[in-house]
């Protein structure tokens, strides 16, 4: 999945944090309903505008960013 047609960042828009384009939600707001535990039919419910295609990038660009920011711990060798 490409995050790169579903978000932009706009300075006039919600100062710049990077949002879902046309829309003013921002990926913090829908990551945090998401950490909160609201299933994505919960937040399609509660952000009409958006669609599933979209919150689904939202969380690929959480993961790419989390990749490229933190280190991740060794996996553990099987036994």
């Amino acid at each position: 999945m490409s995050f790169k047609d579903y978000i932009v960042s706009d300075k006039l828009i919600c100062g710049g944090q990077p949002v879902i384009r046309g829309t003013r939600v921002t990926l913090r707001t829908v990551l945090a309903s998401l950490a909160e535990g609201d299933s994505i039919e919960e937040i399609l419910k509660a952000f009409p505008t958006l669609s599933y295609e979209a919150i689904r990038a939202v969380i690929a660009y959480a993961a790419s960013s989390a990749e490229e920011d933190l280190p991740l711990p060794p996996v553990p060798v099987a036994a």
